[in-house]
């Protein structure tokens, strides 16, 4: 099951509405390898929906952040869909200075509890936490070489 079917069946048990924009935006992100910017996206969706304008996706990344299936890349103040929805979780990613890809990372091996630690004696509650750590991919170290 893709991450697109993933979302539509949550939201239906969930009685959330997945309608068909949100769904656009999902699927428009979905087929990009790199993490894409509210207006990339606007463009591309406007390849499909003409009418499309700002508050347009940005009313559907709300929704989509919402339900965790995309997490916004602070640093490129940019999006990309979750690889492991829909399990709720602290969010790590590679972030590439060369060519731009972002790859998510599964957080299960990270020593995280040390930071909730940490948050919880200074009486600091955590809602979220997004870890983007940046470099060079594979890729782009052969380029620089």
């Amino acid at each position: 099951m893709n991450t697109v079917e993933k979302v539509s069946q949550w939201c239906a048990e969930q009685g959330e509405r997945f309608t068909p924009t949100r769904q656009l935006v999902l699927e428009i992100l979905a087929d990009q390898a790199q993490a894409v910017t509210a207006y990339q996206l606007l463009d591309l969706l406007q390849q499909r929906m003409p009418q499309a304008k700002p508050p347009t996706v940005y009313r559907a990344l709300e929704f989509l952040l919402k339900t965790g299936s995309v997490h916004r890349i602070d640093s490129q103040n940019a999006f990309k869909v979750c690889s492991d929805f829909p399990h709720r979780h602290d969010a790590a990613f590679f972030v590439c200075r060369g060519c731009g890809a972002v790859n998510e990372v599964n957080t299960k091996h990270l020593p995280l509890d040390a930071l909730r630690k940490e948050a919880a004696e200074r009486r600091f509650v955590i809602e979220h936490t997004t870890l983007e750590v940046s470099g060079r991919c594979a890729d782009c170290q052969v380029l620089t070489v």
